[in-house]
């Protein structure tokens, strides 16, 4: 019998590590080649990881609440063979291949400088990868006050120390330098602390959940980020709604799947997109990245009320009857919590429906690292001035506002408020006689 590690796999694009939510199996237990075998959540979904080989569980190495790093080794797995030595493991990610990706896991470890152990303290290969990055030594890291599990320091106690400058430094036998004072001028900014919040009787005191938490932390990185204006423009949607009245029934009866607003607004979104190439660009430092793929991304509301944006890859691709059938699919998987981590990756732009909320204006925030979003409000008949060749008349329109947010450090409002128009221009010009 031969024993080979099984490692965390590939999650996505700019997914680096995992926390242990649950082991489906345990040792001793046998699993099937793509068998699940233990849940995990990454900052974008829970997910389970199936087996990468046929065998017996003879050892895991990972337990509940682990950060655990991509490729790392999770289980010592016994295969059938003649081998008697420990396989060296192979993780295929999305781009290459990469070779022997397992990192030890003994807490001896020491990545980029920083140990993984230091005291009774643990670091995360991100949190060591910070470090590296910003010049942070072991000292001052042991310093950062942890707000994680039994005290461990996480990428927002890093960014936190990082934009505020302030630790307590850990007392250690050896002598340190005191330096010198700052000047005034450069002294380290302190965030001042939110209020303390009063209790009264009856009041309910709810703890946020993870994925709570995690989109708290992504919307005030993405407002510290990105300077956010919003630019909107009321839409004529009448010849949309015309059209999506004469061709729902047959479009159920061909596809199996309800025709809804949201493919003909995203369908008119990419387009819009090729004639404002410069919408779909991230920014990189000093750098702004012209994305060649237009993967829209579209809000879901989840059962529990949390927010969750699945990707529509090459959106300007499909049809409109393969948008229709990609969202209804990505839409159920989502509230299911189904979807895969890779489908959670990668969008470029994103839309908002806030209509079905019955809201009519939004200014969303923008989902990093885009550098725009849009919120579609709901339809309703408004009274209008038509213009006619016989004169000007009073006529019932179907209206509804679009909400454009965009990143001003390199949307400007012309681009911002151009790019708006032409979606509700396409709209407005929505063919009656187009076949689905």
């Amino acid at each position: 019998m031969a024993q080979v590690e099984m490692v965390l796999p590939a999650m996505g694009e700019g997914i680096m590590e995992a926390t242990v939510l649950e082991w489906l199996k345990e040792e001793g237990d046998s699993i099937t080649l793509d068998e699940s075998v233990v849940e995990v959540a990454t900052d974008k979904v829970d997910t389970e990881v199936p087996a990468t080989v046929e065998g017996i569980i003879k050892k895991i190495l990972v337990t509940k609440d682990d950060v655990v790093q991509i490729g790392a080794a999770i289980a010592i797995v016994e295969i059938a063979g003649d081998d008697a030595t420990e396989a060296e493991p192979t993780v295929t990610t999305t781009n290459n291949t990469v070779e022997n990706a397992a990192v030890p896991t003994n807490n001896t470890d020491n990545t980029n400088g920083i140990s993984a152990k230091s005291g009774n303290r643990f670091y995360s290969p991100l949190v060591r990868n910070i470090a590296k990055k910003e010049g942070i030594s072991q000292e001052v890291l042991d310093g950062i006050p942890g707000t994680g599990k039994e005290g461990r320091v996480t990428k927002k106690d890093m960014l936190d120390f990082l934009e505020n400058g302030v630790t307590t430094p850990v007392q250690t036998t050896t002598s340190v330098q005191k330096p010198p004072a700052p000047s005034v001028s450069s002294a380290p900014k302190v965030s001042t602390p939110p209020p303390a919040v009063s209790l009264d009787n009856g009041d309910e005191v709810i703890e946020m959940d993870r994925v709570r938490k995690m989109i708290a932390d992504r919307m005030i990185q993405s407002k510290q980020t990105a300077p956010h204006v919003t630019s909107c423009v009321e839409a004529d949607m009448t010849n949309v709604v015309l059209w999506r009245t004469k061709s729902k029934e047959a479009f159920k009866k061909q596809e199996g799947a309800n025709l809804t607003f949201m493919p003909i607004i995203i369908s008119a979104i990419a387009k819009a997109i090729k004639e404002y190439p410069m919408i779909n660009v991230q920014v990189d430092g000093s750098n702004i990245i012209v994305k060649k793929d237009i993967n829209i991304g579209m809000a879901v509301a989840m059962p529990n009320g949390n927010l969750i944006v699945p990707v529509i890859r090459n959106a300007d691709r499909l049809s409109l009857s393969g948008l229709a059938l990609k969202i209804q699919d990505l839409s159920i998987r989502a509230r299911e919590n189904k979807l895969k981590p890779e489908e959670l990756s990668g969008g470029t732009y994103t839309v908002s429906n806030i209509g079905s909320f019955g809201n009519t204006i939004g200014t969303p925030i923008i989902m990093q690292p885009q550098v725009a979003i849009m919120a579609i409000g709901t339809i309703r008949k408004k009274p209008a001035v038509i213009e006619t060749p016989q004169g000007d008349v009073i006529g019932i329109r179907q209206f509804a506002y679009f909400s454009h947010s965009y990143d001003h450090r390199v949307v400007d409002g012309a681009l911002g408020g151009m790019f708006v128009r032409k979606v509700a221009d396409i709209l407005e010009q929505w063919d009656l006689d187009l076949s689905i």
